[in-house]
């Protein structure tokens, strides 16, 4: 993770916040310093809440995403420009929206709720996503917030009809000798016709192209995306993907997911909804979505499991904890938030732990998994997109790290978990969030919780 002078300068802002105490020789705790206080930022508390945060690494600006507005604040939380993005008439029954034609619905003054916040670096532009118009995204220029585009023409601008601020997650692929993609994943809310829960867009050097967030491929039979079949709501009525982070690395796009499922419990004749954290990986180059392989992924410590995907990080190992992963230092990990159990998404158990995987163990066991489909073993295991028994069929090819699938055994699904390695657990204050980065060749991670602490 190379971090630019601004971001420094709020690492260390941080860092001398948390480093108040220290133990002397005799074992007593020395205050550092007085306590200094932290810059806050108090928005309109009228508006509602705020949503998403993101850094422009290069200048330190802040730009927030919050309930019809958007903020680009100073390095040091002072509001530079703020942006209106609602509220408007509207109805989240209107699909397609009014604005494109007539709804019989009643239309009432409607919050806009952000749901996505991404800035593309190449073209120096906010992609800025909300809940009015079953989730339409506007293009705001970075220097001052002007509008410079807001597709909403084609029912592929319709990205995502849940209001739920935590319910979209975006990774950009940028290229320099052509228009970037944006990969978007979301929950569909039960309206898997209208909306895919992945997808690769376009995205246009011209924010007023016609072709901005089309799909990257789209025929009769094909497309970039990936929708849930209806059939899967009739056995699991509230069925959703629900995607808690996302990154790209080498040549895949990765989303970390909680997703229910049916089992049947040991020693029972009768199945039970519990969840399951997956980690879902696409080739970048793979516009039919062939490539499409999820993996289960939890941790377990002294006996207890920790399941719920509560927040992660993709960061760099380090020469230090390498040493102790046997990996090298510029490997990826991934850092992760799991609650304990795996029954309850919306009322998680306070029990956390804080988890890491290597990214190059996950893909290994991916690998593993496709080279014994293509050998014609076992089934396609992915149970809400075709039925679980559908056997893998054979074929005489050469599976390497970088395979991208063929029109056929995908999309695919690794039916046995992937164990991460517990390194701090949290018993009462349930831990809620994670970053991390590497100075001075070890690895440093920051966790907030449920009740507002920041830990180091």
């Amino acid at each position: 993770l190379i971090m630019s002078p601004a971001m420094w300068k709020w690492t260390c802002l941080v860092s001398h916040l948390l480093l108040s105490i220290t133990v002397s020789p005799l074992g007593r705790q020395q205050p550092l310093h007085p306590k200094r206080p932290f810059i806050t930022f108090t928005g309109d508390q009228a508006e509602g809440n705020f949503n998403h945060l993101v850094v422009d690494e290069r200048t330190g600006h802040i730009y927030l995403g919050a309930v019809n507005r958007i903020y680009k604040l100073s390095t040091d939380l002072k509001v530079l420009v703020t942006h209106q993005t609602g509220p408007d008439e509207d109805n989240p029954k209107c699909y397609p929206p009014r604005i494109v034609q007539t709804c019989n619905e009643p239309l009432t003054p409607t919050n806009n709720i952000n749901k996505m916040l991404l800035i593309d670096y190449k073209e120096n532009r906010l992609i800025a996503c909300g809940s009015l118009y079953q989730g339409i995204c506007k293009l705001l220029r970075l220097d001052d917030l002007f509008k410079l585009g807001e597709p909403f023409h084609k029912k592929e601008h319709y990205l995502s009809g849940v209001n739920e601020s935590g319910s979209v997650f975006g990774v950009i692929v940028s290229y320099s000798n052509m228009d970037d993609k944006l990969f978007i994943a979301t929950a569909v809310d039960g309206k898997p016709e209208y909306f895919p829960t992945i997808s690769s867009r376009k995205l246009t050097k011209n924010s007023e192209a016609d072709g901005m967030f089309a799909y990257v491929f789209h025929d009769e039979f094909v497309a970039s995306m990936i929708k849930i079949p209806s059939d899967t709501f009739t056995i699991i009525p509230d069925f959703d993907i629900y995607y808690i982070y996302g990154f790209s690395s080498g040549n895949f796009v990765y989303f970390l997911t909680l997703q229910p499922e049916m089992i049947s419990p040991p020693g029972s004749t009768t199945k039970e909804q519990v969840y399951t954290s997956k980690l879902v990986r696409l080739c970048k180059e793979d516009t039919a979505f062939n490539s499409y392989v999820e993996v289960p992924i939890g941790c377990e410590k002294n006996g207890v499991e920790y399941r719920l995907l509560q927040a992660a990080y993709l960061s760099k190992a380090g020469a230090i904890l390498a040493r102790s992963l046997g990996v090298g230092p510029e490997d990826d990990i991934l850092f992760t938030v799991f609650s304990k159990g795996q029954k309850r998404k919306m009322k998680s158990l306070d029990e956390s732990a804080l988890c890491i995987f290597v990214l190059k163990k996950i893909n290994d066991r991916i690998k593993d998994r496709l080279q014994s489909c293509y050998r014609g073993e076992g089934t396609l295991d992915l149970a809400w997109l075709k039925v679980k028994d559908i056997p893998c069929s054979s074929a005489l090819l050469t599976i390497d790290d970088n395979f991208c699938g063929l029109d056929m055994n995908a999309p695919l699904g690794v039916s046995s978990m992937v164990r991460g390695l517990p390194i701090f657990t949290e018993d009462g204050d349930r831990m809620t969030s994670v970053i991390a980065y590497v100075y001075k060749n070890h690895s440093l991670a920051f966790v907030g919780t449920k009740s507002g602490k920041l830990k180091k």
